[in-house]
């Protein structure tokens, strides 16, 4: 069983837990303090899910619930206050900041691996081994809706064969990402390709067509490299890298598709439910351990010191609003 078939799994067995424990709104004030809700990016969810699972074998009566609507969906609800925790792959927006602060929702902002985004292709394709970042912003702008439609609109070496486009949905954080760190300006992205909030259906759907182009978080190309091609991206100083090995990734050579995975965690529920207190405390002396397994890139040494610390201190707000694609982490924590 593959490292996502087993989240699965485990997702199943979490659900089971919450189950089990009667999550219900006749719940009592005492069963609510033990309640611990996370929700958010399908990318990093794996990790913050195995936390989960490791945290119940350690402290049986915890009721940890681990869900996955994506990074907006997920921030909408933290906002709300209806979640204790959310996963993110993308920094918090100032719209969302003004929805939590008009709900006295602070938060402490979290790194908790890096991921690299994959561009992919399909396992036939022998023409694409690198792309600018001005070939993929022809491709992917809102401006190419509708307009280009084939390879050699892109680069004229290319064939003269319509493309088939596989991204997140609109919605994610890596939708986001990806538009920002290419186009300039977060969603600034074309309309007319096949969106999923699921990266599998992606790597199915680029598996599948031997014209088709896609990105995913580089966990999901990972587990699917025996299907896909793995499109290189050429960063400032003209060369051109993959996110593989992860080393590309950690010391920033994989740029601009670099980019932190944060947990968000509401200061009200650290304050008022030692139980998330407890659980992010374990969460943060335990996550690294399955940064890798889970398909992603560590942290330096140096920013889990400093994240502890900050945890610590209770440190509130965004620094990372101010962060570019590819700048190192240790400058915003």
């Amino acid at each position: 069983m593959n490292f996502i078939s087993q989240c699965k799994h485990n997702l199943l067995l979490l659900s089971l837990l919450v189950i089990s424990h009667s999550l219900t709104a006749c719940s009592s004030q005492k069963e609510k303090q033990k309640q611990v809700s996370i929700d958010g990016a399908a990318v990093g969810f794996p990790i913050s899910l195995a936390v989960a699972e490791e945290y119940h074998n350690v402290k049986a009566d915890a009721v940890v619930s681990v869900a996955s609507s994506g990074t907006g969906g997920g921030i909408s609800k933290f906002c709300a206050g209806e979640i204790d925790i959310v996963g993110a792959s993308r920094t918090i927006r100032d719209e969302e900041i003004t929805k939590c602060k008009s709900k006295n929702i602070e938060f402490l902002e979290i790194p908790i691996a890096l991921d690299g985004i994959a561009v992919i292709v399909n396992r036939q394709n022998d023409f694409v081994q690198c792309l600018t970042v001005d070939e993929l912003k022809t491709i992917w702008s809102a401006k190419a809706d509708s307009k280009i439609l084939t390879w050699n609109q892109v680069n004229p070496k290319f064939p003269n064969e319509k493309m088939k486009l596989y991204a997140p949905a609109s919605d994610t954080g890596t939708f986001d990402y990806f538009t920002q760190a290419v186009t300039g300006k977060a969603k600034n992205g074309r309309t007319d390709y096949t969106p999923s909030h699921n990266q599998n259906t992606l790597v199915q759907g680029v598996a599948g067509d031997k014209y088709s182009l896609g990105y995913v978080g580089i966990s999901y190309y990972i587990q699917n490299q025996d299907k896909l091609n793995l499109v290189a991206v050429e960063n400032p100083n003209g060369k051109c890298e993959k996110p593989v090995p992860v080393d590309n990734v950690v010391k920033n050579i994989y740029t601009p598709l670099s980019r932190p995975l944060f947990i968000y965690v509401s200061k009200k529920s650290l304050d008022t439910k030692p139980a998330v207190r407890e659980f992010v405390d374990f969460y943060l002396e335990n996550s690294w351990k399955w940064v890798d397994s889970a398909g992603y890139v560590a942290l330096p040494d140096e920013a889990y010191v400093k994240v502890k610390q900050k945890f610590l201190k209770g440190e509130t707000g965004t620094k990372f609003k101010k962060a570019k694609p590819g700048q190192p982490i240790t400058n915003f924590i």
